[in-house]
């Protein structure tokens, strides 16, 4: 099994297509291989936790992103549809700031690396979704922090013309200007 791998307009940030073998009965595709997953990406890193969310249309969950032990995110859908975004949160990088994002579904089964020093967050645009992703390093919650998911200095295009449904975490997130950042 092997990965088409599309790099992003964030450098370090990928889209990843695993080879799905589908006939009348389904598909089948292996959705995490780390052999193949270092050889298509060249990256190193060791998943130690999975997580899984259900959210509803409308929910928008981020931009998150832990301050210490910061974490790489590889994220699938497996039911529905999101509009899913990473930011850059390292000071030091030309692309501080800037942000990209890609359409994550159960039908297109495309995986999202976000490396740690980036903001994640993702937008339900179907009846509902679920959400699965590995992480590099564990959660910390007195680590975590939250980027306002409307700042207008990031500029995010969200496909949503209503408020969308925040975890009150979520609604106090802060500025760029006030957010901490990566080195």
């Amino acid at each position: 099994m092997s990965y088409t791998v599309t790099p992003t307009t964030l450098p370090g940030v990928l889209i990843l297509e695993p080879k799905v073998f589908g006939d009348a009965r389904g598909f089948f595709f292996e959705s995490f291989n780390a052999r193949d997953f270092a050889q298509c990406t060249g990256l190193d890193v060791q998943f130690v936790q999975d997580n899984h969310s259900k959210s509803a249309k409308g929910v928008l969950r981020g931009l998150h992103y832990q301050i210490e032990h910061p974490q790489g995110k590889l994220v699938r859908v497996t039911q529905g549809e999101v509009f899913d975004v990473a930011v850059d949160m390292r000071r030091s990088s030309p692309y501080f700031g800037q942000w990209e994002a890609v359409v994550l579904s159960a039908d297109n089964k495309r995986q999202h690396w976000i490396p740690p020093g980036f903001a994640h967050g993702f937008l339900v645009t179907s009846d509902s979704a679920e959400f699965l992703y590995k992480t590099t390093d564990y959660w910390y919650p007195e680590h975590e922090r939250s980027l306002l998911w409307n700042d207008p200095t990031v500029g995010v295009q969200w496909p949503t013309t209503s408020q969308p449904l925040l975890a009150a975490k979520d609604l106090a997130g802060l500025a760029l200007a006030q957010a901490a950042s990566f080195d």
